[in-house]
């Protein structure tokens, strides 16, 4: 909707959406401009879409069976978040849905010079959490994440975050 707003005629590409998932808002908002020939401002793209996103932050839903094996680990190895949202929106998330305590360790684009595809984000949160990169599992739902995670040296779980047709 962000981008809609921003002069974004039509649908958006679903399949051009989800494979920058983890990126930076603000690196999303950029690429999907270029993509569709508009020229926009990305900090008035930035605030709005996160603005939206709390907006509805009534229909969030967690994905259950990794928020089960995260609770299941807790207290028994370190655990951290590293998403391409702005760290106060991803604070409150993790609040809204009872997940703070589970997540000591947050990184976002905020911390690091490169967001996803770069390990930088990865690598700044094994660092955190005193974990060597070799011995992180990463569960990810995108391919940038999936990138970051390799580049990293760390293994991946595929994560499906959103039902597909």
């Amino acid at each position: 909707r962000a981008m809609q707003l921003s002069g974004l005629q039509g649908r958006l590409s679903e399949e051009l959406f989800y494979s920058m998932g983890g990126m930076p808002t603000r690196k999303v908002a950029q690429v999907l401009a270029t993509h569709y020939g508009l020229t926009i401002d990305v900090e008035h793209v930035f605030h709005r879409k996160e603005a939206l996103f709390l907006e509805m932050q009534d229909e969030m839903t967690v994905i259950e069976p990794v928020v089960d094996f995260a609770r299941s680990l807790h207290g028994r190895a370190p655990m951290s978040v590293a998403s391409g949202g702005p760290k106060p929106v991803v604070r409150k998330t993790l609040e809204l849905m009872g997940l703070e305590s589970l997540f000591p360790v947050i990184v976002t684009p905020e911390d690091v010079t490169h967001g996803k595809p770069s390990p930088e984000m990865f690598l700044l949160a094994a660092s955190l959490m005193g974990v060597k990169p070799e011995r992180c599992l990463v569960f990810e739902d995108a391919a940038p994440g999936f990138e970051a995670a390799e580049a990293a040296g760390m293994k991946h779980v595929v994560v499906k975050s959103r039902v597909v047709d």
